[in-house]
């Protein structure tokens, strides 16, 4: 049988902690055997976890037993590891054993030095963290995943039942595997990656900035067939100047920050209207539908209709 240890550290996040736990042990072969064992281990005898404690059956020697190992998120991922953790999982590492990480547990994994070279995900909201913190790892924050073979990374939340899923259709095959879905009541795959939840709301300028005048006119003003002549008569200024001031302020181009807005505005029509969508391509600003969709596609991860069945609000009759 196949043995996964669950790593709980002070903090550990109790979602990040359960979804392995339960999409593991629900996990049942054709014969109604259960093909994983799920141990809960710490190297305490007892962590906080938010609004409960935890107390795990088995210290850190579970480790060196276990076939896969999962370490879930913490309240502050950027504290040092508690003695001898870094030390068990490198040796498990070394003796062929899977790690994956959930949420902000890619903090946890990236601190033994395990990722460094290798792509990886987590959290969008931390990802700009994990990657200043350990510049070695190549982190993507638009995925749900990444699976580098021994090493995987997920996102947050769900994409970490999304990891577990994937990691039971590699040992046992996609009939288990989708079993294990429906009884966790999700798709076996979906739709798009991490990007499709990144908000992406338009920065404030920064503290002294000369361009909010422009970026506001510009977001009213995304509709237009604008050009970076048009915005640069609205500033008044040269396109040259013009360029080079909005990257001093923004860190992007004119155009590239105006397709950010149009995509923006998409989103929001594509969550509260009905408009098809060579109308809502007409009312953001975008030349066709096919460029449209192209765009929203290249920024969201999702192609317009998909990103409208996963937000829009349904009502009933």
């Amino acid at each position: 049988m196949h043995t996964v240890a669950v790593l709980a550290l002070d903090g550990v996040i109790p979602f990040d902690l359960s979804a392995p736990i339960d999409t593991f042990g629900r996990a049942r072969l054709p014969d109604g055997r259960a093909p994983y064992r799920v141990r809960v281990c710490s190297p305490a005898e007892e962590v906080s976890a938010g609004p409960f404690t935890v107390r795990a059956p088995y210290g850190l020697e579970a480790l060196a037993e276990a076939d896969t190992i999962v370490l879930p998120g913490t309240e502050d991922p950027a504290l040092p590891l508690p003695p001898g953790v870094a030390e068990a999982l490198r040796e498990a590492a070394a003796n062929g054993t899977r790690i994956a990480s959930i949420c902000v547990g890619a903090f946890l994994l990236a601190a033994t030095g395990l990722l460094d070279g290798l792509r990886a995900t987590t959290h969008w909201i931390a990802a700009g963290d994990l990657a200043a913190l350990y510049p070695e790892v190549e982190v993507d924050p638009n995925v749900l995943y990444v699976d580098n073979g021994q090493f995987l990374t997920s996102a947050g939340a769900a994409a970490a039942m999304d990891m577990c899923l994937h990691m039971i259709r590699l040992d046992h095959g996609s009939a288990v595997a989708a079993h294990a879905a429906r009884l966790s009541v999700m798709p076996l795959e979906r739709e798009g990656g991490q990007a499709q939840f990144i908000v992406h709301a338009r920065p404030p300028a920064p503290a002294g900035a000369t361009m909010e005048p422009l970026l506001r006119w510009m977001e009213e003003n995304a509709d237009r067939d604008l050009t970076l002549d048009d915005i640069a008569a609205r500033a008044g200024t040269s396109a040259r100047t013009l360029n080079r001031r909005f990257r001093e302020q923004t860190g992007t181009t004119p155009l590239q920050w105006l397709h950010r807005a149009r995509v923006r505005r998409a989103q929001h029509l594509l969550e509260t209207t009905g408009h098809p969508v060579e109308r809502i391509a007409h009312q953001a600003g975008f030349g066709s539908p096919t460029a449209f969709r192209d765009r929203f596609k290249r920024v969201v991860g999702l192609s317009p209709q998909a990103y409208r069945r996963a937000f829009r609000p349904t009502t009933r009759p």
